[in-house]
Order: C-alpha cells, then sequence, then structure tokens
C-alpha cells in the first residue's frame, strides 16, 4: 500500500471513528464519557492529525530525493 494511501486510509477511518463517537454522546453524557474522551480520543486524533501531515512531509521529500537522483 502506497504511502499516499494509507494516509487517505487513516484519515477516512479517524473521520469514521469521530462520527461513531458523536453518534455514542447522543447516549452516553456522563463523567465517564468525558474521561474517556479526554484520556484516550482527544490524543489520538491529535496525533492523526500530526501523522498526516508528517506523511505529507514525507512525501515531498521522497519527491524531491527521487527528483535529485534522476
Amino acid at each position: 500500500m502506497s504511502m499516499n494511501a494509507s494516509k487517505g486510509r487513516l484519515a477516512m477511518m479517524t473521520k469514521e471513528l469521530s462520527a461513531d463517537w458523536h453518534r455514542t454522546l447522543e447516549y452516553w453524557r456522563d463523567e465517564k464519557s468525558r474521561g474517556f474522551q479526554k484520556e484516550y480520543l482527544e490524543d489520538l486524533f491529535c496525533d492523526v492529525d500530526t501523522a498526516v501531515k508528517a506523511t505529507d512531509e514525507l512525501d515531498s521529500l521522497i519527491a524531491r530525493i527521487k527528483k535529485d537522483c534522476e
């Protein structure tokens, strides 16, 4: 699987998880749900954003390296 495909899949799965979580919050609105979101999901979503940005930077770097090697 290519880097772009992996990045796209990660972004799509994260978007689905976010939508699922928002649907879950319609029924689960207590301190435990807020704790779960804070402990697990907030960091996860932030880390995925960082990973997607890093993947873009790596893809750009690899393209420059390939161009330099030609």
